[in-house]
Parts: structure tokens; sequence; C-alpha cells
């Protein structure tokens, strides 16, 4: 029989090169260095992937956020919002576990055997203050004030924007090239210090900087997709701690904004405490028991 810890890595690793391939099935603009500006760009992606990626067949929904908070007419991205509530409704981190293509970055580089560090709690709430301070308030700010705002995370931070955006366009594009100055540099920085981060702590972008993370996060409360722990079978070995990515442990914190529902605890534990799913997880137990009898 497979270990079952293995088996649930590469199961998640299938969907999550499925995603990545879906979300950036125009490989060959990378060559090119042209965008697709086609008709379905005009829908945003559940997880973070820059618009400006010559691969991207669909936006960004923090980009387009801004995009839409930075005009002098102040309109609402309802459209946005709406698709990122719902979809954070449904299914909460597990966006971030099993559909972000930056996700998958960050396990590539977490999978290499180097020493790996935990990131103090009160670092995990700077996203916050990036979701409100760059995404929603000092944008909001501006364009009240001077009648118009960039995208502020965008453009200062998003290393993501950078490594699928602003390198493979620089390769193409000579004259590009010749006006990089010191924001592109300073966000090549930005870049090289999360590839650092994610080499010695495991998902560094999404415990600390990603705003869209956030977002998820506060519903994962309440998420319809959310993890079960049934305490009758819980033989406190700690396993499921011990393997999780995001330093959570499942069994005091079962809805926690971290959790990102990847599955590793489950697979790990050993009693088969650990149930993710919708709807009751002591039915769904069960009937993945029946299921593997």
């Amino acid at each position: 029989m497979a270990d079952p810890v293995f088996k649930q890595k590469i199961r998640r690793k299938l969907i999550q090169i499925a995603a990545f391939g879906f979300t950036n099935c125009h490989a060959g603009n990378f060559i090119t260095g042209k965008l697709y500006n086609g008709k379905f760009k005009e829908f945003c992606t559940p997880g973070l992937n820059c618009y400006s990626c010559p691969a991207a067949a669909v936006s960004c929904p923090i980009g387009s956020l801004l995009a839409v908070t930075g005009r002098a007419d102040l309109k609402v991205s309802f459209y946005v919002w709406g698709f990122l509530l719902a979809i954070g409704a449904v299914l909460g981190r597990a966006v971030c576990g099993f559909l972000c293509p930056f996700g998958l970055l960050q396990d590539m580089l977490g999978a290499i055997p180097l020493f790996k560090l935990r990131l103090p709690k009160a670092l995990t709430y700077v996203k916050y203050v990036i979701l409100g301070a760059f995404v929603i308030v000092i944008p909001t700010v501006l364009v009240i004030a001077t009648g118009k705002s960039a995208p502020l995370f965008c453009k200062y931070i998003c290393p993501a924007g950078t490594l699928e955006g602003a390198v493979p366009l620089l390769l193409t594009h000579e004259q590009l090239r010749d006006s990089a100055g010191a924001l592109f540099w300073l966000k090549a920085g930005i870049l090289v210090l999360v590839i650092l981060g994610c080499l010695f702590v495991r998902r560094f972008f999404c415990k600390l900087l990603c705003p869209l993370g956030a977002v998820y996060g506060l519903l994962n409360k309440v998420s319809l997709y959310h993890l079960t722990v049934d305490k009758s079978k819980c033989i406190d070995c700690g396993r499921c701690a011990g393997c999780c990515p995001m330093d959570v442990d499942p069994v005091k914190h079962p809805r926690s904004a971290e959790c990102i529902r990847c599955g590793a605890c489950r697979a790990a534990c050993p009693a088969g405490a650990i149930t993710i799913g919708f709807g009751d997880g002591k039915k769904r137990a069960g009937t993945e028991e029946a299921a593997e009898a």
C-alpha cells in the first residue's frame, strides 16, 4: 500500500500543476514577449498571477481591484470583490494550497532540503496591514486627494509581478531594459528576499506578505470547505502540527486563518481523526473509511 503522505503530496502537486497550466496557457508568449489580451483576460484567477505575465490567460484579482480603485470616479469593483468573497466563502485558503501559481513556486522552493525556520506569529499579521494599506486605504485616499492612484501593491511590492511579468518582458524588450530604473531594482530586491525567505521558511510569502491570502484567511472560519478534527479519535501524537507548512496546530485551531487546507495533516494522522471537505466531518470520515475498506 502506498504511503498516504506520498499519495497526498502527488495528488496536490498534480492539481497545482494543472491550475498553473490553465492560468498560464500561453507559454509561447515568453519567446515573443507579447501579452495575451483576449476575452478571458476580463476574468480573474482565484490565485496570485500577474496580468503582465506573457503566458497569463486571466487577470490577477489584486491587480484588478487596484485598477478599478485607482480611477477618478471612485468606482468599486463589485465583480472582483464578489468573486473573491464567493471563492473565499466556498474554499477559504484552499485556493492558496491548490490553485495559486505563486504558491506552487513557494512549495518547490520549500522542498529544497535546507533547515527550516518558523516565522513568529506576530509577523503573520503583516499581510493584513498590506491588504488594508496598499490595496484599500492608501489607493482610495490618493484618488480622493489627487484624482488617481497607481496600483501600489503591484507597483512597489508584488514579487509575483516581478518574476512573471517584469523579468520576462525585460528579457524580450530591449527598450524596456534601457528604461529600467530604481523601481525595478527595488522590486527585484524584494523578489530575491522572498525567494531566500521561501528557502528557509515554508510558504514565506503566504505567511508574511500576500494580501490575497489575507482576504481568504478572513473567510477561513466560515468557508464551506473546511478541516474537522474528531477529538474522540485524536491520540495527541503531534504529527499533524509537525508537518503543517503553515505552522498550524489543526487540533487546537482547525479553522485557523493560516490553514491552506493542503491535506498534509490529514495524510499524516495515524488515527484518521482529521477530515477535510464539505459538510459534516464525522460523516465524511465514515464515508472515507468505508471506501478504504
